[in-house]
């Protein structure tokens, strides 16, 4: 697998102390196909506490069991490859089942489309892509996260869903898969970089995700300008490896509530390092309108005016020697600030997280994971509030 999905198959086969595996290789001609992908399950079992006790299933000493897919949907890629012209020219395309249902009759849509692109160019001047991938602000964060090769956050209502939550707004914003038209540069030994200019959100506000943060809404498409993202990352090798990377995005948007426009904007900056099988990840992120989970979402109030938001992370890990088994803990916080004049004062998303990720085979991994997600809200005029929700996951996840 020669593309976005190959990286994140290798990020999250690193978190589990596995090596990434080629997918299946097959000349076709001019043509050289390449078939890969994930399978993954998990059982869940979140439980809830909190001050509010009428959330429904979400309600204080309530619990909730999901037999669902992790934060990597499943995924079946096939991409191609080809030199014509003095080209190197590809293309990429994936479909996203869930593994997780909802009963027959209540059935919702269970499957994405996450990549369809096109790439071309050359390992002296770089390569244009087109089409859908994942975004490029914030993806180094999730590429990173422990959580990608399992639950972290099942939220505990996400059975019939493509996937878990991760991390995301629990210390880095979600990436989102994106239209784009991006520019990557070669690798100058070691250092790299790319710019693009990809598929605006129109700003979103959802008073049920300020009050309950833990089941927040899903952003919209069609912003009314294109958004700009970029990243430059610097890459080492040796008896210390690692990564440092920053990437940014801006926005203008423009139909808020009020009637007026805004840019809304954010920057990113991390650290991975690696030596004698211990890892240590480093991220913190800044935003202006931007939001706290999914861009866009509640990042402007009802008059139209920014909020301001952050997000960070730290993870460490170790490797056990002829074991193979990687254990992880982490722990991240993303907050969203409430203007002058609005009721609440600050909401702060945390979580932090242990897992245990064994390689049973080269392709195949057994997960397990406990997580404590909570939820808090600092009111200026009312009691503060907070909700917690701790998830069990036992499961395993596949890649070919």
């Amino acid at each position: 697998m020669k593309t976005t999905i190959k990286l994140a198959v290798a990020s999250a086969l690193v978190a589990a102390a596995s090596s990434a595996q080629a997918g299946i290789t097959i000349p076709a001609g001019d043509w050289t196909l390449d078939i890969g992908g994930v399978v993954n399950a998990y059982y869940t079992s979140t439980s809830f506490s909190g001050d509010d006790d009428t959330a429904g299933e979400r309600g204080n000493g309530k619990s909730v069991s999901n037999i669902t897919t992790g934060l990597l949907p499943n995924y079946l890629s096939v991409s191609g490859k080809t030199r014509q012209n003095d080209l190197d020219v590809g293309f990429t395309i994936s479909i996203n089942p869930g593994a997780s249902t909802k009963q027959a009759g209540i059935q919702t849509a269970q499957q994405e489309n996450r990549q369809a692109f096109l790439t071309f160019g050359d390992k002296s001047w770089g390569s244009i892509k087109l089409g859908k991938d994942l975004g490029i602000y914030a993806s180094d964060a999730i590429l990173n996260d422990q959580t990608l090769l399992g639950v972290g956050s099942a939220a505990g209502s996400l059975a019939g869903n493509t996937t878990t939550l991760g991390r995301i707004g629990r210390g880095f914003m979600y990436a989102d898969w994106k239209s784009q038209v991006a520019y990557s540069s070669p690798n100058f030994n070691g250092f790299s970089f790319t710019a693009g200019v990809t598929q605006s959100w129109n700003a979103l506000s959802s008073l049920d995700a300020l009050e309950n943060p833990i089941s927040a809404g899903s952003n919209q498409r069609g912003g009314n300008s294109p958004a700009f993202e970029g990243k430059a990352s610097y890459e080492w090798a040796g008896d210390v490896s690692g990564k440092v990377w920053t990437s940014a995005i801006t926005q203008k948007v423009k139909g808020l509530d009020a009637g007026g426009s805004d840019r809304a904007t954010a920057w990113d900056i991390g650290t991975a390092v690696n030596v004698a099988g211990f890892g240590l990840v480093g991220y913190y992120g800044q935003g202006k309108g931007i939001g706290q989970t999914v861009q866009l979402l509640n990042g402007f109030d009802l008059d139209g005016k920014r909020r301001d938001s952050d997000q960070w992370y730290v993870q460490g890990s170790y490797t056990l020697p002829g074991v193979g088994t990687k254990l992880a803990a982490s722990y991240g916080e993303s907050t969203l600030d409430g203007n002058s004049g609005e009721d609440f004062k600050e909401i702060e998303n945390n979580m932090w997280v242990v897992g245990a990720y064994h390689p049973l085979t080269k392709h195949l991994n057994l997960v397990a994971e406990y997580s404590v997600a909570k939820d808090e809200v600092s009111n200026r005029s009312a009691a503060n509030t907070d909700l917690k929700a701790k998830t069990v996951s036992l499961g395993a996840i596949l890649f070919f």
